[in-house]
């Protein structure tokens, strides 16, 4: 048996070929020469998903059934009929000759010349194997001579279990390969490059963020040659948005030809067509985002405002029924923001249907609130589906006709004292709006004051998930709502995201023994369109609820545990950036003196002040220095910051994350911040 250097390599990688059971099941048969077996087989796919991988692995079993091979990466032959058919020489004389040809993408041009002038040149019984990014040319199948010998191939990211049994044979944890995988969208490329910088360190849980030289490798490898700026911010609107049309793309880039880079990008192998529009592959959008990101934040939170301005404009612009849809491709920006218990979900969820209310639905709409939230409620909700029963929305499951949830939004301009005598909520709400901004000529009110799922009452669900969706599309399409508010029992649960979504607890109400939560905000000191820029800014810093009795809107939230501390990093992050900085939430903290004539002033002194009062040990000092050059002294990248600083990168890193936990430990100690 032969132990050479060549033989213990092809034996090593074909250990750690892992999945792919059908192309080798294609491949494997062709080889042997099966009855039906192809003599062409074009795979094809995204850099890094495994193309050659496959290639080597028809090499190896035709050297095990004693076939000649010639194995070309026809990158090197610069689309030549002469070069190409001298590389490729022994495969028109040595019968039974296995040919294959990688890159094949760098040599589309031959094609045509190929499938009808070389190959049939070919000795007898020979095979031919093709490798490129692109699709092959229609003609194949279409050819009724070729359509019997040819196969095409398209090579897919690997399935979850099979990306975690790679990580395994590349020596990775069991408890590293989820956030891995997570990133790597099924790219044995991304895999095997993750399970590399990942050796020894921690698992934390969170998502793997690859370093600046993996990412490059990253890009070069999956995404290649970009022609030119444009092209290129076109690749960072594909990486950010979960599907990009034609439109999405002109709302973004403005003035470039987006027609143009369109059907560039639609041509992509790393991009799929869908009816719905361009996706790129899982690993592609990672990177790309990742590497914006690390690369340029500011451009990055640009790309991700812009992105989430023109989907505001999808949703405002759509049918009733396809705002929701349109809802969904706005909640994807978000989806690594609130962590693996997301509560409102951005996938789409066909098996529910949200429908309008029918006189037949409301015996049952009855049923669910008092199984919900007891006969008192359900006697409320008969009250508003005899006054506005347009206002309410049923959820069903998919070719059933019985309702399994419901939900109703209701729209006020001005109190009725019938409603309010019915309602203590809406009661409530109203007392709360006249007693802090009450509503102007061609103003009005709307309350969520409904959203009822029987055995999952108000816990994430799909049903749940498309009643948020549907409560996010009424937000967004409405005009002249000056207050918004919404009703909880699980304050606890929502609370914190409702927080993020900048909604404040303003009154909370006993019905039937049970205590209801409003939320609220007001329009009118942030209008929906600024609401969707702060919402999208990456490092967008999430609070709690205020105390009921504020004003939807204000400023003055209670910030706690790691939302004190994301406030303070987010006002560090935009010092020089006088807009963002004038919208922190720590303006509304005890740093700020309640009366101050100027918050942000009083906000930029409090946080010096906090900072010269760091421990002027050694260690102190460094983090003191990294804090001020990083973020005060503005330095381009943390690598520039480290050179002002003469310290090695990594020993830059050290001091920048002490700096901030004392910095922010300083802060909790001056405003009485919990912990958690």
């Amino acid at each position: 048996m032969s132990t050479g250097l060549g033989s213990r390599l092809a034996a090593a990688r074909a250990e750690a070929l892992v999945g792919r059971d059908r192309e080798r099941a294609v491949i494997d048969a062709a080889v042997a020469g099966s009855d039906g077996a192809p003599v062409v087989v074009y795979l094809h796919g995204p850099g890094g998903i495994g193309k050659s991988t496959l290639l080597r692995h028809a090499a190896r079993q035709a050297e095990r059934a004693g076939r000649p091979v010639v194995h070309l990466d026809v990158r090197f032959l610069d689309a030549e009929p002469r070069r190409f058919e001298e590389a490729a020489a022994l495969a028109c004389v040595q019968p039974g000759t296995v040919l294959l040809l990688d890159s094949f993408e760098h040599c589309r041009p031959l094609e045509p010349w190929l499938r009808d002038t070389f190959l049939l040149r070919l000795a007898d019984d020979a095979l031919v194997v093709i490798a490129g990014r692109g699709t092959p040319d229609p003609e194949w199948s279409l050819d009724p001579g070729w359509s019997s010998l040819f196969c095409e191939l398209p090579v897919r990211p690997l399935e979850p279990a099979e990306s975690s049994a790679l990580l395994a044979s590349r020596g990775v944890a069991p408890a590293q390969r989820s956030r891995l995988t997570a990133f790597a969208g099924g790219s044995p490329l991304a895999l095997s490059l993750a399970a590399t910088v990942s050796a020894g360190s921690p698992a934390t849980g969170a998502p793997w963020e690859p370093t600046g030289d993996v990412l490059t490798t990253l890009v070069e490898r999956l995404v290649g040659d970009v022609p030119g700026p444009a092209h290129r911010r076109a690749l960072e609107v594909v990486a950010q948005a979960y599907v990009t049309r034609e439109s999405l793309l002109r709302a973004v880039l403005g003035g470039e030809d987006t027609a143009e880079l369109f059907a560039w990008l639609r041509q992509l192998p790393y991009v799929e067509a869908t009816a719905e529009g361009l996706h790129p592959h899982d690993a592609v959008r990672a990177t790309l985002e990742a590497d914006l990101r690390w690369r340029d934040p500011a451009r990055y939170d640009d790309v991700r405002v812009r992105v989430s301005a023109a989907l505001l404009d999808a949703v405002r612009a759509a049918s009733h029924d396809d705002a929701l849809l349109r809802v969904a491709e706005w909640m994807f920006l978000f989806r690594d923001q609130t962590g693996v218990d997301e509560l409102y979900d951005w996938r789409a969820h066909p098996h529910v249907e949200d429908t309008a209310l029918t006189p037949t639905d409301v015996p049952d709409v009855l049923r669910m609130a008092a199984e919900a939230e007891g006969p008192e409620s359900a006697r409320i909700a008969e009250h508003w589906l005899r006054r506005r029963p347009d206002g309410f929305r049923v959820y069903r499951y998919a070719g059933s006709a019985r309702p399994v949830a419901f939900m109703a939004v209701l729209r006020m301009e001005e109190p009725d004292p019938e409603d309010l005598a019915a309602d203590p909520v809406m009661a409530a709400l109203w007392a709360h709006v006249a007693d802090t901004a009450p509503l102007g000529p061609g103003e009005h009110l709307a309350i969520r004051r409904f959203a009822v799922q029987p055995a999952w009452h108000q816990q994430p669900s799909p049903v749940m998930d498309l009643i948020g969706r549907r409560t996010i599309a009424d937000e967004m399409r409405a005009r002249g709502r000056a207050v918004t508010a919404t009703v909880f029992e699980d304050a606890g649960r929502w609370g914190a995201y409702l927080a993020a979504a900048r909604l404040a607890e303003v009154a909370a109400v006993d019905v039937g023994g049970r205590r209801q939560h409003v939320f609220g905000r007001d329009w009118r000191r942030e209008p929906v369109e600024r609401w969707v820029e702060l919402r999208a800014r990456a490092a967008a810093a999430p609070v709690t609820a205020a105390p009921a009795g504020r004003p939807p809107g204000d400023d003055g939230d209670v910030l706690t545990g790691a939302a004190f501390e994301a406030a303070v990093l987010e006002a560090l992050r935009t010092w020089h950036a006088p807009r963002e900085f004038a919208t922190n939430p720590l303006l509304g903290s005890p740093l700020v003196p309640a009366d101050s004539p100027d918050p942000v002033a009083d906000l930029r002194a409090a946080l010096t002040t906090a900072l010269d009062a760091l421990p002027s040990d050694p260690a102190g000092v460094r983090a003191h220095e990294a804090l001020t050059t990083t973020f005060i002294s503005a330095s381009r990248t943390h690598k520039a910051a480290a050179r002002r600083l003469g310290v090695p990168y990594g020993t830059y890193r050290r001091h920048l994350a002490l700096g901030r936990e004392r910095l922010v430990a300083e802060l909790r100690r001056r405003t009485g911040a919990p912990r958690s």
